[in-house]
């Protein structure tokens, strides 16, 4: 990923939380979910490093421990090194995802080779380890200066382009497993873009089955722009499906789409509440969903890696997937 820093980026300086009880609770999931290695499960992940010190925005010796909560330190920026593989991880037996938690704000896709839980060794042998094939599979998904594939932020019109989080008073993050679901909820305080300031509390979810993650956004005060999209890939076309009854739509990519320099594939898409679509815009480097002026929305989005098990091996069969989805948000507006 692109190392890139903003001087205006600043988060407040706050401490991390790690009680024995909260680092227990997370040792008891990974173990109940290896002793059902068949089992279908959903796992959401928080791990930084304790021990070291932090040299300007860099974070220097330490070792990895998860945790439930963090608010963000002040230094921590892009390649700080201190949170592992740089944000929060979303995964089940399918995909797994993370989110940056800094000023990019983009969500990445992990894909797996595996049916088996990986978040927990991923990135305990090196910052760049997961860039690269291993047994378990990889990083397969370049953001760049992207939201990735269905992150958020808020669209600039006059400048055509996505604004991400380079200005927040205070971020905190916190995971939740629980016995159907695993999610992530991000409280931004301050978010400022242009205009007034407002907090934004995000919350994804992830499920035992399937490959989909699960959006809420909420507002503290109604938003303009406010979008989520798809990374714009060179000679990739984007896709939208509109459902039966015209209540859901998405949009979505195919093809060879990765950064494992493979003859793979990749899926992904973003599926949203045409109640609350205002616009479609491709900007320079995203396909961008943009939504009426809100203070709430929710949508969902995936990603789907042709080498994993069982997986989507072609176009077809993807937007066949999406479609089946779609016809299932008509129906009961949740997948």
């Amino acid at each position: 990923m692109l190392k890139l820093k903003f001087s205006v980026f600043k988060i407040a300086a706050a401490g991390v939380f790690m009680s024995s009880v909260v680092v227990h609770a997370q040792t008891s999931v990974i173990e109940k979910i290896r002793k059902n290695p068949k089992a279908p499960f959903s796992y959401a992940e928080l791990s930084v490093k304790e021990g070291g010190k932090w040299e300007v925005d860099q974070y220097i010796g330490g070792t990895f421990k998860n945790i439930q909560e963090l608010t963000i330190p002040a230094e921590h920026t892009d390649h700080s090194t201190y949170i592992r593989y740089e944000g929060i991880g979303l995964e089940n037996n399918q995909i797994g995802y993370r989110l940056y938690l800094d000023w990019r704000n983009a969500t990445d896709i992990f894909g797996k080779k595996v049916k088996t839980l990986v978040l927990p060794e991923v990135g305990q042998d090196g910052f760049e380890s997961y860039h690269h094939d291993a047994p378990w599979g990889q990083d397969v998904l370049k953001s760049g200066r992207t939201i990735g594939v269905g992150s958020y932020g808020r669209y600039d019109e006059q400048n055509d382009y996505v604004e991400t989080f380079k200005t927040v008073k205070n971020t905190t993050a916190k995971v939740s497993n629980e016995k159907d679901r695993s999610f992530a909820t991000i409280d931004y305080k301050g978010w400022k873009t242009w205009g007034t300031a407002v907090d934004l509390q995000s919350k994804l979810t992830i499920f035992p089955k399937d490959r989909f993650v699960k959006v809420d956004l909420s507002l503290s005060n109604t938003l303009s722009g406010l979008c989520t999209g798809i990374v714009a890939i060179k000679n990739i076309p984007v896709k939208q499906g509109i459902s039966q009854n015209k209540k859901w739509a998405y949009i979505a990519t195919y093809g060879n789409q990765t950064e494992t320099k493979k003859d793979d594939n990749l899926g992904m898409a973003v599926f949203y509440p045409i109640e609350s679509f205002d616009k479609y815009v491709k900007t320079k480097s995203t396909h961008t969903v943009v939504f009426k002026k809100t203070k709430n929305v929710s949508y969902y989005f995936l990603g789907a890696w042709s080498l994993e098990p069982n997986g989507l091996t072609t176009e077809e069969s993807f937007y066949h997937d999406l479609d089946k989805k779609l016809d299932l948000l008509d129906k009961n507006n949740q997948l």
